[in-house]
């Protein structure tokens, strides 16, 4: 049976992976994938759960599916299968709140979706939950998958799950205890990649630091570790293993978290050159009192004294950073805390979030709920601060040399610019896509530059 299905994917670049690991099944079990949703047999939308925001793009966009096939604009026929972080937080629920949808699948029945979508064309099943339990699976090299990325960058999943509490954060009771891939696996795709032309390998997981980490015999999940490689795989010996590859290639490091660096980990960054100068580590906090309300296993002064080795070791490193702000019980002495943090250690890429009050964590019950115009107006003092900064950042980049790798006819991205998070470069049209080239800085408005 020939069939047709559409895909909406939604969330972070770890969602985008299960999206291709969907359409590498489906494609191998013989259905073609469709960017006309008013073609497709089946619409699958995968979805995120992480925070208000998403939950609601989420629920819009099944409920545009929805709409659009009772009005005639999609086929009436057209069957609707909800993937995804959504359907696993809210297994539950979903079927009696949703019963237009035929199926839900969680992170752990990606691979089973052509079968799935089977059983629903077959009408053996209707509005039926397929999720099953916590989340266990985590891919390998070989899993089939369609990568949505351009040809020259790539995504690649080193974990899943998350053994860290959080009190904000819902992922480990959605995604599971983490689970690292093996250093060979990761190694093996990597070179793949390399092999076909890929100029930028992207490491994700929902913490990339603890990464080998679950495996070691001695291993606390809630402490600060001093050493990696000497007790087994880790990211340290997992950057080097990579930084060994042959090839002209960036290698980027998203999700970390502060708890879990080392001096080693800093060595490896540091002696890595195709290491890109760039680390996503997100603070959260600075406050002592904020940090221990969120469970961050971590205190300012350790962050305080991280920040300064990894930028002694790693000299000309961009530090992307988030905050939240307006958690349980942040006073204003925080909050100022939190200003004068940023201000002191001026972070090349930053952003900051309101408190997002979700059900089912350890936050949502605390005493001393923020206030939503005490939050907006902590918010917008501190968005303006990071965009002061960004512009001053900005400017002194002007007549600076840079590499940058071209992801469109005038547009390229620095080391200091993931995709589709940070900034962006216009440069000459010229410029082939997907190639590295050396630029003059010549105007900058914030993270936005423009070179020749």
């Amino acid at each position: 049976m020939s069939l047709t299905v559409g895909l909406i994917s939604l969330g972070c670049p770890k969602n985008l992976i299960d999206s291709e690991i969907m359409i590498g099944h489906l494609q191998k079990a013989g259905m073609t994938m469709t960017p006309d949703a008013e073609l497709a047999d089946v619409m699958v939308v995968n979805t995120c759960a992480f925070i208000d925001q998403a939950k609601q793009e989420a629920i819009d966009a099944i409920l545009d599916v929805v709409r659009a096939r009772e009005s005639g604009t999609y086929p009436e026929n057209q069957k609707l299968i909800v993937a995804g972080c959504l359907s696993q937080r809210f297994h539950k629920e979903l079927p009696a709140l949703l019963p237009e949808v035929d199926a839900f699948i969680g992170p752990d029945q990606i691979t089973r979706l052509p079968e799935i979508i089977m059983e629903v064309m077959n009408r053996t099943v209707r509005n039926k939950n397929f999720v099953e339990g916590k989340c266990k699976y985590v891919p390998d090299w070989e899993t089939p998958r369609y990568r949505l990325t351009p040809p020259h960058t790539a995504y690649i999943k080193i974990a899943e799950g998350c053994n860290h509490g959080c009190a904000y954060c819902i992922i480990p009771m959605i995604r599971g205890r983490h689970r690292s891939r093996s250093q060979e696996d990761v190694v093996r795709e990597a070179e793949a990649l390399v092999r076909a032309g890929v100029k930028e390998i992207n490491l994700i997981a929902q913490d990339i630091t603890y990464y080998g980490m679950d495996k070691w015999t001695d291993a606390r999940p809630n402490r600060r570790s001093a050493v990696d490689s000497s007790r087994g795989e880790s990211l340290a010996s997992l950057i080097r293993a990579l930084n060994a590859i042959e090839g002209e290639f960036w290698i980027r490091l998203l999700y970390t978290h502060p708890a879990h660096w080392s001096d080693e980990l800093t060595a490896a960054i540091a002696e890595s050159p195709k290491v890109a100068r760039y680390v996503d580590i997100p603070l959260q906090h600075i406050s002592d009192n904020m940090l221990n309300a969120m469970q961050r296993v971590t205190d300012g002064d350790y962050i305080r004294n991280l920040l300064r080795g990894i930028r002694k070791a790693v000299p000309g490193i961009a530090i992307r950073t988030t905050f939240i702000t307006g958690f349980p019980g942040e006073t204003e002495d925080d909050h100022q805390e939190l200003m004068e943090f940023i201000e002191e250690f001026r972070f090349e890429r930053a952003g900051i979030f309101t408190f997002s009050r979700e059900e089912g964590t350890r936050a949502y019950n605390m005493p001393d709920q923020v206030h939503y115009r005490t939050k907006a107006r902590r918010y917008n003092e501190a968005t303006m601060l990071l965009t002061r900064i960004a512009s001053e950042i900005g400017q002194k980049q002007i007549g600076r040399q840079i590499r940058v790798l071209v992801d469109a006819p005038g547009t390229a991205r620095t080391e200091w610019d993931a995709p589709d998070i940070d900034g962006t470069v216009s440069v000459p049209l010229t410029l082939p896509v997907g190639e590295f080239a050396t630029v003059t800085v010549t105007d900058a408005v914030a993270y936005e530059l423009t070179a020749e």
